[in-house]
């Protein structure tokens, strides 16, 4: 059975791949940075829902699940230019705008800071400056907050817009009965909830329930009135939890096999692989939003499920080297971290060797199949 030390271990540990190699999330975020680029309107949309203050009150933004990618800078450049724009048609001078980056503790800050602009020699209250394209600088101040999004992270009443994009999927914990032999959910035979039995996959829908409501009690305390809030996740279009859509492709089809190839050839046992479950959740969209009514601190600007393509992004489709590969690398950009620490890293990379192979084998069918579609909220908090 799972201990409480063990889901503590997985907060301290969970994060993308960082740095900056050919199996970073740095490197492998560009299905994520189309999708989020396709979303856009509808991010300005919520921008424009939020209430505007004095300008001698700085304008504070928190990006939740920033990881160590690109994709959250250039979000968060968006947000602030669009806001500016909005303060000046309203008459008023820009506030000084405050950045918060918040992702657990083992997330790359490093590698995120590293690709951060620079601020300029002077922090002029001028449009001109603050909408310079070209000048290579930011205009906002910028701080790293580490700890889990299920929690507290901030002072209370002090965020303007809260912005979190693919992660909200990710899993507080695995649940306790999914790794338990003695419960009726142990997920025995399998690595994620796709196909699982209905005992497995309630035990993860009631965790991202769960979840999900914690989420968004914490919120409320460090959101100021009249903030806004835009929320991505996977989601899927099925009503079983067991048909976990894209995702379940991901993890549940070749990745899956790649773990039983590990016990087949003796490399680990079928323990060891029913322990390591990733821990990801796909809600339906009545899901989503019953857990936010009940809850109800937010409400509801915008609700809907978003087709996001593949996760999968290829020069060559008919290239099945490149698209083995770019499966490999997707799946290990998200959960090497734990693969890794679960049987080691010159096991994790047999794995992932194998997530290669498979996808090299099954390339046309990947292509054709592999689909993203995601949760898009938009909330405000009244």
């Amino acid at each position: 059975m799972a201990s409480k030390r063990d889901n503590v271990a997985l907060e301290e540990l969970l994060c993308m791949k960082g740095g900056k190699g050919e199996a970073s999330y740095a490197n492998n975020s560009q299905a994520q940075a189309l999708h989020a680029r396709s979303m856009l309107h509808l991010v300005e949309e919520t921008l424009d829902k939020v209430q505007l203050n004095s300008p001698e009150v700085p304008f504070q933004v928190a990006e939740l699940g920033c990881s160590s990618g690109s994709n959250t800078l250039f979000i968060m450049d968006v947000i602030i230019k669009h806001m500016i724009k909005r303060y000046k048609s309203s008459g008023l001078e820009p506030p000084e705008f405050f950045a918060f980056f918040s992702d657990l503790p083992s997330n790359d800050f490093n590698t995120l800071f590293q690709l951060l602009p620079t601020m300029g020699t002077s922090y002029e209250r001028s449009i001109e400056n603050y909408l310079a394209a070209n000048n290579g600088h930011r205009n906002y101040f910028a701080a790293g907050v580490p700890g889990s999004f299920y929690k507290r992270l901030l002072p209370s009443r002090s965020i303007d817009v809260f912005h979190s994009a693919f992660s909200l999927h990710w899993l507080s914990q695995v649940p306790e009965s999914v790794v338990d032999q003695r419960s009726e959910a142990y997920n025995k035979g399998r690595v994620f909830i796709h196909g699982a039995g209905k005992s497995t996959a309630n035990a993860y829908k009631h965790q991202f329930q769960a979840d999900l409501a914690k989420f968004l009690k914490a919120r409320s305390q460090e959101m100021k009135k009249g903030g806004s809030m835009f929320l991505v996740c996977l989601g899927r279009t099925s009503v079983d939890p067991a048909h976990q859509g894209g995702a379940g492709i991901l993890f549940g089809t070749h990745y899956q096999d790649a773990w039983d190839d590990l016990v087949q050839e003796g490399l680990i046992t079928s323990e060891k692989r029913d322990s390591f479950n990733i821990p990801v959740y796909a809600p339906s969209l009545e899901e989503f939003k019953d857990v936010v009514e009940a809850e109800g601190s937010f409400a509801i600007n915008n609700l809907t499920v978003f087709k996001g393509g593949s996760p999968l992004v290829v020069d060559r489709h008919d290239d099945p080297d490149e698209i083995g590969r770019a499966l490999a690398n997707a799946c290990r950009s998200v959960s090497g971290v734990l693969a890794d620490a679960h049987i080691g890293d010159q096991l994790s990379e047999e794995l992932f060797l194998r997530v290669e192979r498979r996808g090299r084998s099954h390339a046309k069918d990947l292509i054709e199949k592999l689909q993203f579609f995601h949760i898009v909220a938009s909330l405000s908090f009244v």
